[in-house]
């Protein structure tokens, strides 16, 4: 009998020809691609601080929160996950092996997570245990205690509210940095450790919130406190679209999760594409919004490759699952939020392999 894990003759086949197509193809344009997407975010930020003295305001928030989400997942997202490593004409600090390396952090991302602790937790342990239990970005799991609580309906929904707003330093900073440091303290018990402290949540708040509205002092207390305003909200909007284009990838009563690991490496594909989700996908400004996250199965189907060769290759994956009969689930944002806080609420869950005999 053949197994539920097992993947169809020929699919394997097909995405290892894609694969090593799209590897030679790689050249000036996806550095160039790279480049403008770059320069998008840091226009975002420029502008948004341009007009974050004026007053506290929505616009330079949403600005602001735009360039940090271009500097995490895009930038810094396929950079450290070694995209352009191969790709001709890279810089060193375009690579994986100089992005944010020492005092590059400064320059290339500054943010609530620490590199290095980014690298270890997300590109090896949750991309090589996807849908596992040893996942650790596995909602499902990571929820137990909340979908399991007979709390009341608005004390679920003011916890999950929370995690939306904070889920960047509330969770990615020290959950990162425990797994690559081997720490035993929960999320909670990192918050008493000096590490956390000295590697993530002291660089960024020191930076963000101190010395970035200190700059603007010289035009007086109401330009600073604007500024501190202004980044605060955006500190909040960044979370929001964090959680709403990274927590959704990976969760929902449609997608699968895994009590074993894969047999090789179809049925690693496979685990790829049913258990992940894309969204709209195509033009530059629709991924740009959606951080080049609207591309998760081919992420993590081919997860060393650049932003821009995900666009040209998605239509051949979509094509290559709908003719092996691999369930391909390719929906809108706001439907994924949906599914996935009714899997965070146990209101759902998700679809358990191997199936129950």
């Amino acid at each position: 009998m053949v197994a539920i894990d097992d993947a169809p003759q020929g699919f394997v086949e097909a995405l290892d020809e894609l694969k090593r197509r799209t590897k030679a193809s790689l050249g000036p344009a996806d550095l160039a691609h790279r480049g403008r997407i770059e320069r998008w975010g840091q226009a975002c930020t420029a502008l948004g601080y341009a007009t974050a003295w004026l007053a506290p305001n929505p616009v330079s928030a949403l600005l602001i929160s735009q360039g940090r989400m271009t500097r995490w997942a895009m930038v810094a997202h396929h950079t450290l996950h070694k995209g352009y490593d191969r790709v001709p004409g890279a810089a060193p600090h375009q690579t994986s092996k100089g992005f944010a390396q020492g005092w590059r952090r400064l320059v290339d991302w500054i943010d609530w997570i620490d590199p290095e602790a980014w690298a270890h937790e997300h590109n090896q342990l949750h991309h090589y245990r996807l849908g596992e239990t040893a996942d650790p970005d596995l909602v499902e799991h990571n929820l137990e205690w909340l979908r399991d609580a007979s709390w009341p309906r608005p004390v679920k929904w003011l916890v999950v509210g929370f995690f939306m707003l904070t889920w960047k330093w509330s969770y990615y900073a020290p959950n990162t940095l425990r797994h690559l440091l081997g720490m035993e303290q929960g999320l909670l018990g990192m918050f008493g450790t000096w590490a956390l402290w000295r590697r993530c949540l002291l660089p960024y708040g020191l930076v963000h919130f101190v010395l970035v509205p200190l700059l603007f002092l010289p035009l007086g207390l109401w330009s600073a406190f604007s500024v501190f305003a202004n980044v605060a909200m955006a500190e909040a909007l960044t979370n929001l679209h964090a959680f709403a284009i990274i927590v959704t990838n990976h969760a929902g009563p449609d997608l699968h999760r895994f009590d074993t690991k894969p047999t090789g490496r179809g049925s690693f594909y496979r685990r790829q594409v049913v258990g992940s989700t894309n969204y709209p996908t195509g033009g530059d400004l629709n991924d740009f919004l959606h951080g080049w996250l609207n591309y998760q199965i081919e992420h993590h189907l081919f997860p060393e490759l650049p932003m821009s060769a995900y666009a040209r290759i998605q239509p051949e994956v979509k094509a290559i699952c709908e003719a092996h009969g691999v369930p391909y689930v390719q929906e809108s944002v706001a439907v994924r939020l949906r599914k996935t806080l009714a899997v965070a609420l146990g209101d759902v869950d998700m679809i358990r392999e191997p199936a129950a005999a």
